[in-house]
């Protein structure tokens, strides 16, 4: 972690529970939450509500946990960057260490009771995933390398393997493919979002791949996983965890996303500034409806499976 100092040039405030809210991130939070509810909607065995619940509670608070350990380390690079100058650390209104006891004292609350409520080998999943978001991409890549979110998207796409895990205690080919969705998906989603972003990570030094490699060559990636990340999309609908339903939302967003990734790749700098980059910008949205719905069919066919309707 770089020396930080937090902003002084307006008196401090004091926090409030709002503050303390937002260093879980709980917009990312809730695609944990949302993901790891699939995985264990979807699979084979069923758990009892009052676990299934208190299983995802605490997968939620191991996202959150993350959360905050990253903004802890993280707060030299958000008090550069515009887009994030105003979370609670670099603004002043929460201390660096508070930040890093709350992660910390989260992290292990929610392994041990994730143990306790439904399995150890859930338990030991999100543990891992703690360790590889605040350790492995925060520290270790997101400042050394431009595959920071190509290796680091790890850690997002484990949650529904988690939901899985707690379900069934171990892991499968369809939760694997769950994450593979995730994993290949998160790539061009925050490319798409650096395209026209890029001051920002050029002024906080981090090695995305707009600033090591140049837009163009951006471009070329956004394309490429759009066009690897389909038939991933596609092969989840054809195990146990799919049908009809998923397999033709999938196809129907995965065209419209290849598409994205192509008018993303023939588009000149010039032309993107001269609109504000709409079109990056219409690519990157789409990809947030594009997960959720991936996921939402998902849990529909497992809803028509229920009362004998769904699957294959």
């Amino acid at each position: 972690m770089s020396d930080f100092t937090a902003n002084t040039s307006s008196p401090p405030q004091e926090a409030t529970f709002g503050d303390y809210l937002a260093l879980l991130k709980p917009r990312v939070m809730s695609l944990v939450v949302f993901t790891a509810f699939v995985g264990l909607m979807v699979a084979p065995q069923g758990v009892p509500p009052m676990v299934g619940f208190t299983a995802i509670l605490f997968i939620a608070l191991g996202g959150g946990a993350s959360g905050a350990l990253n903004m802890w380390y993280d707060a030299d690079i958000d008090a550069v960057m515009k887009r994030t100058s105003g979370r609670p650390i670099p603004s002043g209104r929460v201390a660096p260490g508070e930040a890093l006891g709350l992660g910390l004292w989260l992290s292990a609350l929610s392994v041990v009771m994730l143990g306790l409520a439904a399995n150890w080998f859930a338990a030991g999943f999100l543990a891992f995933t703690i360790f590889f978001y605040a350790v492995v991409y925060t520290i270790w890549l997101k400042r050394s390398t431009p595959q920071n979110i190509v290796i680091g998207g790890a850690a997002g796409a484990f949650p529904p393997m988690i939901g899985w895990a707690v379900a069934t205690g171990g892991v499968s080919l369809e939760s694997v493919l769950m994450f593979a969705l995730v994993f290949m998906w998160t790539p061009p989603h925050f490319w798409a979002l650096a395209l026209f972003m890029k001051s920002d990570y050029d002024a906080a030094k981090v090695p995305m791949l707009t600033v090591t490699h140049g837009r163009p060559h951006t471009r070329k990636m956004i394309l490429a996983y759009t066009l690897l990340l389909s038939p991933v999309a596609i092969a989840a609908g054809l195990t146990t965890i799919g049908g009809p339903v998923y397999l033709a939302a999938a196809v129907v967003l995965n065209l419209i996303f290849v598409k994205g990734g192509y008018d993303i790749w023939r588009r000149t700098e010039d032309a993107a500034r001269a609109d504000d980059y709409r079109t990056e910008k219409k690519v990157f949205r789409f990809s947030l409806l594009y997960l959720f719905l991936h996921f939402g069919a998902l849990l529909v066919e497992a809803g028509l499976r229920s009362v004998g309707l769904g699957g294959w």
